[in-house]
């Protein structure tokens, strides 16, 4: 942004700022909430109508109460959808918001009541909130095997949330009234800023731009001030982002970055080459040389790397002699301005260095109360407004550095209700003109923080902005091009960004990934296991580990969040993709990371601990998250009894239950089982971790518990006490464990269990699950029969060329083959593991060889808003008391992101994690 630009829109800024947000908060609370009973509802339909807007109902007849019933006219998801009709909910205290516990109507008392459920575990399979939900035009009520975060909306959908109790199918436990019923009484509503933007689909032409912006290079190689006729570095480096998102391949990248590299003491060192650099010419710089492969710590004769970190403000003009260019702790000197001081973060995490904790907390200290990020970089208490291009661009550099959840969580909210209708961003408050600049840094921040509706609507716009010639102007309806808004336009348009941007492109002739050794090496540690299948038959799991690794998902290389914007570790899913590290051997210090990590304690950006969420030696302690993380060190050569500070063999005896405990005390369901272990996936999971710890003994009694569960079929069934289903999941698990036990006794039923696994195979080698043709079911039934591998390798090998089906071109897998096709986390953590086949009862991986990974420096921002909750998780629910769902029920919601009122209603639209209703929906139901 220009510093006219930047003067610009400061004029009248503050009139209007209070006029706009009320207008926002206003129009974002027009959503009417109507109650009537089931036989009641009649009449006309108002806004939602059976082709428009989503309803849902919530039944409150177990509280004394009836059908209450709301509208959303915009329809996002099916939690957003529940709030915007104005119910309120309430979490567990394990898990965070994302598992729905209560219920309430507005301000009214939310239900179950503290006396008839604590909200401190997830709540028992007989009693919670489930979620049902029916399609445009249907009149039949479908169990929900997707929370209510991750439920996509479409106009004509109904939801419904029932108190009660169901098995796993959802046979039991329906609304007592009809989709139709709930459609009839309806509700009115008025969308307004904040609401999904409703652009038609548009693309921008690319090839079109790139032979714009090539031909306004001078020589292919720089860009030239008309007036002057001096190159202009920064417009230069604009119009090599543009080429690189454009078309990777373009002759001119090289010539622009070759120019910029003989000319870095001239752009970036503007007081001499040996003096302090301008940070966001640096930061320009580097990010181009890292763009195109080029090293950033040796471009122009420079590290521009060691420059930036070593140019950060160690105090401000409090201090009393403050270095010139230094307004506050923590900026880059001179940097002047957000953007300089957002390039500088995003350069150095893309450099694989840790930017300074100082220098990231300042850039956070930059957001306004109403979540947008001013473009100057003020002092503490002066005037604060934002901007949706400075905006996108802090709240991108802010996502990747990583310990600022919160701050980008309110970013992305404020980005959502600044949108326009069209899909387009004003460049400054007040402004009633899209502006192209801001709408590409907008789009970009969007698409990367997973709202992509959001972004599909901008670069839609755009699209309708770009000129006869390839290029676009500053504001719409422009007539002249220009290089400065072309740039951030062609990068969202191609659907990258700066974290991204990349000359790079996946194919044959990249070389191979490294290979786990075929023999296994000297070492001290336990031995490597080799993944057992042929790449030929099944996934690629090069692809599928780096779908797990990649930055995107595996936050600072420690664990996976709880949801995008969430700073809670999902424990349970960190363990699952650990697994999936372990069985394929394909990257070991990715693996190590995650397995410090969770060693040190495995404490996240919300304070919560390893030891939180195993419970080990508290009244709460969860034998399936003990046996889990126990399971875990033990297959990585790491002491059980001294992992994540506790000794988790020792909690798992002392959770074995002596006898069924009484109502309303639901901690052990049988002799024999583990405390709060409600599955026999949990109960599977601290068998085998008893049993690899030499606990036989102790492991007896659970050992029996476990086989008096099978049914004659050969079947388990999934939740304990039993409901009488049979479950594939709980079935290859539970085999797992007892071919480890081994004996007589134990191989019978592991046969059974085989036998009948076998059976459940569909046709195209899927295999029922609660989610349809499950993938997770399908890797988990290869991990199971691959224990008979001989009798079984047709069913195998058919199941793996299902799973290489079900793969995206990211590397990650989908859900189901009903499904979206969107690569989920959990069902990819499963999917890679399982297609080797490899039990988890026998797992085993060295880590000699290994080096520690770099450990994130912490970093305590100082947030504008005081009273910003940041409670989302959006993370997975399950069945076994772990993980960030950690409970018996999964379709009860999840939420990313937190809700700062009215305004913040959208944050989470965009984030796509699949949620397994009581099911695992990859090891261990997210324990």
């Amino acid at each position: 942004m220009g510093t006219a630009q930047r003067r610009d829109r400061h004029k009248g800024a503050s009139a209007l700022l209070a006029l706009i947000s009320a207008a926002f908060l206003l129009l974002a609370m027009c959503v009417t909430l109507v109650t009537v009973g089931p036989a009641a509802a009649a009449g006309p339909v108002g806004d939602c109508t059976a082709t428009e807007g989503a309803v849902v109902a919530v039944d409150f007849g177990p509280f004394g109460g009836k059908v209450e019933r709301g509208c959303d006219t915009t329809p996002t998801t099916g939690y957003e959808l529940l709030h915007d009709a104005g119910f309120t909910t309430e979490g567990t205290q394990h898990d965070g918001p994302a598992f729905i516990c209560r219920i309430g109507l507005g301000s009214g008392t939310q239900y179950p009541t503290t006396e008839r459920e604590a909200c401190v575990l997830t709540p028992p399979a007989t009693a919670y909130w489930s979620y049902w939900t029916a399609s445009p035009g249907t009149n039949t009520w479908t169990y929900s095997q997707y929370g209510a975060m991750s439920r996509k909306l479409k106009d004509g959908d109904v939801d419904a949330w029932v108190f009660g109790g169901t098995d796993v199918g959802g046979s039991t436990g329906k609304p007592a009234f009809t989709p139709d019923d709930v459609r009839a009484g309806g509700s009115t509503g008025t969308p307004g800023p904040g609401s999904t933007p409703t652009a038609p689909a548009g693309e921008v032409d690319l090839a079109a731009a790139a032979a714009w912006v090539s031909g306004v290079l001078e020589d292919g190689e720089r860009v030239v001030d008309e007036g002057a006729g001096t190159p202009d570095y920064l417009l230069t480096t604009e119009a090599a982002y543009a080429l690189v998102a454009a078309d990777p391949e373009h002759a001119d990248i090289a010539k622009v970055t070759a120019f910029l590299a003989a000319h870095t003491d001239d752009y970036a060192y503007p007081s001499g080459k040996d003096g302090a650099p301008d940070p966001a010419a640096a930061a320009r710089l580097a990010l181009l040389a890292e763009a195109t492969d080029t090293d950033p710590e040796d471009f122009g004769g420079h590290d521009l790397t060691a420059a930036l970190t070593g140019s950060v403000c160690a105090a401000g003009p409090e201090a009393g002699s403050p270095a010139p260019g230094c307004t506050a702790k923590g900026d880059f000197r001179n940097a002047g301005y957000a953007d300089g001081q957002a390039l500088a973060v995003l350069a150095l995490v893309r450099a694989g260095a840790t930017p300074p904790a100082d220098a990231v907390a300042r850039l956070a200290q930059l957001q306004c109360e109403d979540g947008g990020i001013t473009s100057i970089l003020i002092r503490p208490g002066e005037y604060c407004d934002g901007d949706p291009a400075t905006t996108g661009l802090a709240a991108l550099a802010l996502h990747e550095a990583g310990g600022q959840d919160a701050a980008v969580t309110r970013a992305v909210a404020y980005l959502k209700k600044t949108q326009r209708e069209d899909g387009a961003f004003p460049g400054y408050t007040g402004s009633t003109t899209g502006s192209l600049h801001a709408t590409g840094f907008a789009a970009q921040a969007l698409r990367a923080l997973d709202a992509p509706a959001y972004a599909d609507a901008a670069v839609s716009w755009l699209s309708r902005e770009q000129l006869d010639g390839g290029g676009f102007g500053f504001e719409e309806d422009a007539t002249a091009p220009a290089l400065y808004p072309t740039g951030p336009a062609v990068l969202a348009g191609a659907g990258t960004d700066l974290a991204r941007l990349t000359t790079k492109r996946p194919g044959p002739t990249d070389p191979p990934a490294t290979e786990p050794p075929t023999t296994r090496p000297p070492t001290t540690g336990p031995p490597t296991t080799e993944p057992t299948r042929p790449a030929g038959e099944g996934p690629d799991l090069k692809k599928g580990v780096a779908y797990l690794t990649s930055a995107a998902n595996l936050r600072q290389g420690q664990y996976y969040p709880a949801g995008p914007e969430s700073p809670r570790a999902d424990f349970g899913l960190t363990i699952d993709g650990a697994y999936a590290l372990a069985a394929t051997g394909l990257d070991n210090d990715k693996l190590r990371g995650i397995v410090d990590f969770l060693d040190k304690g495995g404490k996240d950006g919300d304070g919560k601990t390893l030891e939180d969420w195993t419970g080990t030696g508290t009244t709460y302690a969860l034998g399936g998250s003990m046996g889990k993380a126990a399971l875990l060190a033990e297959a990585v050569g790491r002491d059980p009894r001294a992992f994540g500070g506790q000794d988790l063999i020792a909690g798992l005896n002392a959770a074995v239950c002596e006898k069924a405990t009484p109502a309303p005390d639901r901690s052990c369901a049988a002799k024999g089982a583990y405390t709060y272990a409600p599955s026999v996936f949990s109960q599977a999971l601290a068998v085998m971790a008893q049993v690899r710890a030499g606990e036989e003994t102790a492991a007896r009694e659970p050992i029996t518990y476990l086989e008096s569960l099978q049914h004659d079929s050969g079947a388990w069934p999934s939740l304990i006490p039993a409901t009488g289903d049979s479950d594939v999941d709980s079935t290859a698990i539970a085999a797992m464990a007892l071919d480890l036990v081994g004996g007589e006794k134990a191989e019978k039923a592991v046969a059974k269990a085989l036998a009948w696994l076998a059976d459940q195979q569909l046709s195209d080698g899927g295999f029922p699950g609660a989610a349809g043709n499950s993938v997770n079911s399908a890797a988990l039934a290869i991990q199971g029969l691959s224990l008979d591998e001989e009798r079984y390798a047709s069913r195998i090998t058919r199941a793996q060329k299902f799973l290489a089906g079900q793969q995206n071109s990211d590397g990650g897998f989908n859900v189901a083959k009903e499904g979206r096709r969107e690569s989920n986390l959990r069902a990819s953590a499963q999917a890679v593991g399982g297609a080797t086949g490899i039990s988890f009862g026998t797992l085993e991986r060295s880590l000699d060889g290994t080096t520690p990974q770099p450990t994130p420096s912490p970093s305590t921002p100082q947030i504008v808003t005081p009273d910003d909750s940041t409670g989302g998780t959006g993370g997975i629910v399950d069945t076994d008391g772990g993980g960030s769902g950690g409970g018996a029920l999964a379709s009860t919601g999840v939420r990313a992101g937190a809700l700062a009122g009215m305004a913040a209603l959208l944050v989470a639209a965009g984030w796509r994690v699949v949620v397994i209703a009581r099911r695992r929906a990859a090891v261990g139901d997210g324990i």
